[in-house]
């Protein structure tokens, strides 16, 4: 079995509703079993247009897939929640997860990319990333998690209302 670590967010229609079906999604693939998982943080979104802000989180699953298999599954999961994947990037979606982490692996093929190749510069990313992993090394970084969010700005992030 293999750390996998995956970064969640939403920020359409009901954007925490989304996150919490997703973490029963990632617990129900095969071969795999969700682990730990952040709290829901509300993030600003990315990207030149206006739209609503985000609903992040982090989950850490033991899988016995394939890193190309996971980003299948992840792709499916996105689709069962409504995902349209387009040519726009940063556009609003009512999913986005992506792989951000498997093991030690350093996978850089076009279309899969491990670690994801902006994580060390996301708050968004690190913050819920490092409630579950702080301590746990990004390959190519020479940091941890916790080590690579000290560096970045977190003043914008905060909870998902209703969480502490």
């Amino acid at each position: 079995m293999i750390l996998a670590c995956i970064g969640l967010g939403a920020n359409l229609g009901q954007p925490d509703v989304q996150l919490q079906s997703a973490f029963d999604a990632l617990d129900a693939l095969a071969h795999t079993r969700l682990k730990s998982r952040s709290r829901l943080w509300r993030t600003p979104a990315w990207g030149p247009q206006p739209q609503p802000d985000y609903c992040n989180a982090a989950a850490c699953v033991e899988t016995a897939l394939t890193p190309r298999a996971i980003l299948v599954a992840l792709l499916g999961i996105e689709r069962a929640h409504g995902r349209v994947r387009g040519s726009e990037r940063y556009a609003p979606r009512t999913l986005d997860l992506d792989l951000l982490l498997y093991g030690d692996a350093w996978i850089d093929e076009a279309d899969l990319q491990v670690p994801h190749p902006r994580l060390a510069e996301r708050a968004f990313v690190l913050l819920p990333l490092a409630e579950i992993v702080p301590q746990l090394p990004v390959p190519g970084t020479g940091a941890s998690v916790g080590e690579l969010l000290a560096r970045v700005d977190t003043s914008a992030c905060q909870p998902w209302p209703g969480q502490v």
